[in-house]
């Protein structure tokens, strides 16, 4: 295994970077997932991946469909670089699986026996697979797998819910950072601001949807892509507007839209919805992008072009409490949950 001096260096997985020397396991281009663990780490026994929606979707554009081939991109990416970071997305996923050694020094809290869900990123966290994906058709973001994976001190893990199917919590907890920094920013604003979610029928958009409207928006609006989801987010009730658009047409989301919202939430898992989601937020309003597919350059750059006074938030995916928020939503709001069921199937394996 590389070493590095102990503190602040182990405690975020510098010794766990075998190049380039010196920067963080997120930028890494590869990692060490040496089995053997320091005394502050934790070894998970993998079960399941969960790919990001932005990387499958690029694995699965790129490779015509193609489950072999997504399969064999998908391994080779794990073997060359240590870890699951798509170099075209530059996003990775999360994992689901059972602790099978916690170092003495670890703070996480974890034990052996544990089924947990990790909260940070595949792009940083060190990987090994055993099995080829024997198991993953290749055609869902789920992936089942055998392998090991590390945590650092500085990871983030929560241990599964023993009320809910693996899948669906694995689902919940990919996406739970969107629900709870929505709830926060609206929360914020006061006098009941408008909120608007792009890709509202989506898994990170339901759930931010039902947290706006909790954290008392006036008025939600969902925007969605065909009329398919048109019909299944307005028979849910989850928004009290539905408007169909392509998110990557400025013109087409702002004529949609109407009324500019003071909040807008992009939870669209494909290139070129900045512009829109800008063109159709309030002047004073803040955008909160949650899409790896976000381009922030042309975020920035678009909101000067168009003269927008808007905040602009990167949802980073960790807001303290966030995993019970999200796995509340899905408990106690039962149109979250079917719209989760549709797109996780009816695999409720334990």
């Amino acid at each position: 295994m590389a070493t590095t001096g102990g503190g602040t260096g182990t405690a975020v997985g510098l010794h766990r970077v075998l190049e380039p020397a010196g920067v963080l396991p997120q930028a890494a281009l590869r990692l060490d997932p040496d089995p053997r663990i320091r005394p502050d780490e934790v070894r998970i026994a993998v079960e399941r991946l969960n790919l990001d929606a932005a990387s499958y979707r690029q694995l699965h554009t790129a490779h015509g469909g193609d489950p072999d081939a997504i399969r064999a991109e998908v391994l080779r990416i794990i073997e060359e670089r240590g870890k699951m970071h798509n170099p075209v997305t530059g996003s990775g996923g999360m994992l689901v699986g059972v602790v099978e050694e916690a170092g003495p020094d670890s703070p996480l809290g974890l034990k052996p026996g544990d089924r947990v869900a990790t909260l940070v990123s595949l792009t940083l966290t060190p990987l090994a697979v055993t099995d080829g994906l024997a198991d993953w058709d290749g055609r869902s973001e789920q992936v089942p797998a055998r392998g090991h994976a590390i945590l650092f001190a500085r990871s983030i893990a929560a241990v599964l819910p023993d009320d809910m199917p693996v899948p669906l919590a694995l689902a919940v907890m990919d996406v739970c950072g969107a629900p709870a920094l929505t709830h926060r920013v609206v929360s914020a604003r006061e006098g009941g601001p408008v909120v608007l979610v792009l890709g509202a029928a989506g898994k990170s958009g339901s759930l931010s949807l039902a947290a706006a409207r909790r954290a008392g928006a006036s008025r939600v609006i969902g925007l969605v892509p065909t009329a398919a989801e048109e019909e299944r987010l307005a028979a849910s009730g989850l928004a009290d507007a539905v408007v169909r658009a392509d998110a990557r047409d400025p013109v087409a989301v702002a004529a949609a839209v109407g009324e500019p919202a003071d909040v807008t939430v992009v939870c669209v898992d494909v290139p070129g919805c900045e512009h829109g989601a800008i063109l159709a937020t309030a002047p004073g309003g803040t955008v909160v992008f949650f899409s790896m597919a976000t381009s922030f350059p042309a975020a920035a750059l678009g909101a000067e072009g168009l003269a927008a006074d808007v905040t602009m938030l990167i949802g980073n995916g960790y807001v303290p409490g966030h995993a019970e928020t999200a796995l509340e939503l899905v408990r106690s709001e039962p149109a979250v949950r079917a719209l989760f069921t549709s797109r996780t199937g009816p695999d409720s394996a334990q």
